[in-house]
C-alpha cells in the first residue's frame, strides 16, 4: 500500500520573489506563489505570461535565477526533477514527456524507479492500467503498446495517469499544464472529477488551462499571470467567467454570425468527399463556408481531415487544383520543425509565392513573417527565435499563421486552438470569419463545443463515420451530444 497522503490544509510548497531571466528577457519577475495540500489552484494568463516557466521551476526542469523555494518547512536551493519526484511533486507537461519508442509500462518505470527487479514490467503495466481505469473509467489500454502508436489524446491520458500513480513515495502535488488540450468532452469531465477526489485525499493540484470553465468548475483559487508577474489572485467561489477574463486583461467578443451566412455564401463547391459506406455522410463544403467536425474525440474526425488532404481536389481559377493548408493539433509530432526559426516555420507554405527567378527572396520572406507574427501577436524576441523557445500557445500561433499566410483556398484545422489563450482565440475566430468572407473554405475539427458556434454547418462523427449534419440554429451542445452518443440524426 502507498503511504497515506497528509491531511488537507498544510502548505506543500511556496516560492518567494522567484525570478527567471534569459539574457535580456525576464520570464519571471519576482513571483510569490504557494499551494496547500488538498487545494486546487488554477493558473491562468495569456501565452508567454510565464505560467509554464514557473511550473518548470517547481518541477526542477528549469533553475530559477533568484528567489526562495520551500517544500513544507524545508528551504531548498538547487532543485532537480529527481528531488521533486522524491518529495511527491509531479508534473504533466504541455509538451508531453513520454518516450515515444517505449511502451506504457516502460514509460511508467522511468518515473517510478522502485519498479525494478524480476517482473518489474508486469508490475508497471498493472500499475498504469489501474490508474488509467481509475481516472478514465472504461478506458483499457495494453501496457505493452508503444506510445508512438497512440493518438495524442490517449498519450495525454497516459501521461496524466503516470503522474497520479503512487509507488514508494507519497504524492503531495500534481502540476497539470494544459492537461485537457487534446481530450474530448467526456475524458475532460472524468479528469476534473478525479482532481476533486485527489484533493479530498490531501493532494494539491496546480491546473494551467485556457479553458476557463474548467477553472471555475474545479479550482479553489485562481491566480492570474501577466508578463512574468502575478497580477491577481481570487477565490473561485462566486467568480464569474467574465470577471476572470477581465482580470486577465481581455474582453471576450460577443458571438458574431457565422461567416458563410453573413456573406451570402455558399459559393462555388470546393469539397465533395464521399463517405466510405451508406452510413457515412459525404462531406461537402463551398467557398466562404466554415464547416465543423464534431463528436467525441477519436471517432474519425482527424482521419477524415487527412483523407480530405490526400483526395483529388476541385479545380479553381485557370483549371488548377485548389491548394490546401493543414494546421496540426499535435504540433510537436506533426506541425513544428523544432530546430527551425519562427520565420522558417511560418513561411514554409508560402515559398512558391516568395520565389524570384528560382530563388527564395529573403527580404520578402522576412516581411511576410513579420506581418503574421504581428497579426497573431506571437510573443518572441524576434522572428529568428527558434520555435522551441516559444510557449506552446505561441508555437500554435505560428502554425496557424503559416496556413493563413499561404495561398491555400481550403484550410483544414485539426483542433488548432490547443494551448492558446482566450484573448488570442477571439482574434483567431475573427480572422477565420474574415477569411471566409473573402471566399476561403475552412474545415474545422475542435474538441471545444463552444467553438462550434463559429461554424455554418457541422458533421457529427461517431465510430469513424459522419452520422449527422447540423446547420444554423440547430448547432447546439445538446444536439451535438445527442448525435455523438447515438440519438436521432439532425
Amino acid at each position: 500500500m502507498p503511504p497515506p497522503e497528509e491531511a488537507p490544509g498544510a502548505e506543500f510548497l511556496a516560492v518567494r520573489a522567484a525570478r527567471k531571466t534569459y539574457g535580456a528577457v525576464h520570464a519571471l519577475r519576482g513571483v510569490d506563489f504557494a499551494v496547500r495540500r488538498g487545494e486546487i489552484v488554477g493558473l491562468v494568463g495569456h501565452n508567454g505570461a510565464g505560467k509554464s516557466t514557473l511550473m518548470n521551476i517547481l518541477a526542477g526542469t528549469v533553475q530559477r535565477s533568484g528567489g526562495g523555494f520551500r517544500i513544507g518547512a524545508v528551504e531548498v536551493g538547487a532543485w532537480s526533477p529527481h528531488q521533486a519526484q522524491a518529495h511527491g511533486l509531479r508534473c504533466v507537461f504541455q509538451e508531453l514527456s513520454l518516450c515515444a519508442n517505449l511502451s506504457l509500462a516502460e514509460n511508467t518505470r522511468i518515473l517510478h524507479r522502485s519498479l525494478r527487479g524480476p517482473g518489474w514490467r508486469a508490475r508497471a503495466g498493472a500499475l498504469i492500467g489501474r490508474v488509467i481505469e481509475e481516472i478514465f473509467p472504461g478506458l483499457r489500454l495494453d501496457p505493452a503498446t508503444r506510445v508512438a502508436d497512440l493518438p495524442i489524446g490517449l498519450r495525454q491520458m497516459v501521461e496524466i495517469a503516470r503522474a497520479f500513480a503512487v509507488t514508494d513515495a507519497p504524492l503531495g502535488c500534481v502540476i497539470l499544464d494544459e492537461p485537457t488540450s487534446a481530450l474530448g468532452h467526456e475524458a475532460t469531465g472524468q479528469l476534473l472529477s478525479h482532481l476533486r477526489r485527489a484533493a479530498a485525499r490531501g493532494i494539491g493540484c496546480i491546473l494551467i488551462t485556457h479553458r476557463l470553465d474548467e477553472i471555475l468548475a474545479v479550482c479553489d483559487r485562481a491566480v492570474v499571470m501577466v508578463d512574468g508577474a502575478i497580477v491577481a489572485e481570487r477565490a473561485v467561489s462566486g467568480l464569474t467567467r467574465g470577471e476572470l477574463v477581465g482580470l486577465m486583461g481581455s474582453i471576450e467578443a460577443a458571438r458574431e454570425p457565422a461567416a458563410g451566412a453573413a456573406a451570402g455564401f455558399p459559393g462555388a463547391a470546393m469539397i465533395d468527399h464521399p463517405g466510405r459506406d451508406g452510413g457515412d455522410l459525404a462531406v461537402r463544403a463551398s467557398a466562404g463556408e466554415i464547416v465543423g467536425f464534431a463528436g467525441l474525440d477519436g471517432h474519425g474526425q482527424r482521419e477524415r481531415l487527412r483523407a480530405l488532404l490526400a483526395a483529388p481536389r476541385a479545380a479553381g481559377p485557370g483549371g488548377k487544383a485548389l491548394r490546401m493548408a493543414y494546421v496540426a493539433g499535435d504540433r510537436a509530432a506533426e506541425g513544428a520543425f523544432s530546430l527551425w526559426s519562427i520565420a522558417d516555420n511560418l513561411t514554409l507554405c508560402s515559398l512558391r509565392a516568395l520565389t524570384r527567378c528560382g530563388l527564395i527572396a529573403p527580404a520578402a520572406e522576412r516581411d511576410l513573417a513579420r506581418v503574421w507574427v504581428g497579426r497573431l501577436r506571437v510573443k518572441a524576441p524576434s522572428i529568428d527565435t527558434p520555435i522551441l523557445d516559444l510557449s506552446g500557445g505561441n508555437q500554435q500561433k505560428v502554425l496557424f499563421a503559416r496556413a493563413l499566410a499561404s495561398d491555400a483556398a481550403i484550410i483544414l484545422l485539426d483542433d488548432p486552438m490547443r494551448g492558446v489563450d482566450v484573448g488570442t482565440k477571439q482574434e483567431v475566430y475573427r480572422m477565420i470569419r474574415d477569411e471566409a468572407r473573402q471566399g476561403r473554405c475552412f474545415l474545422w475539427y475542435t474538441t471545444e463545443i463552444e467553438e462550434l458556434g463559429n461554424c455554418d454547418r457541422l458533421y457529427v462523427f461517431r465510430e469513424g463515420r459522419a452520422v449527422s449534419e447540423l446547420a444554423g440554429a440547430a448547432i447546439t451542445p445538446a444536439r451535438v451530444l445527442e448525435a455523438s452518443f447515438g440519438g436521432r440524426h439532425g
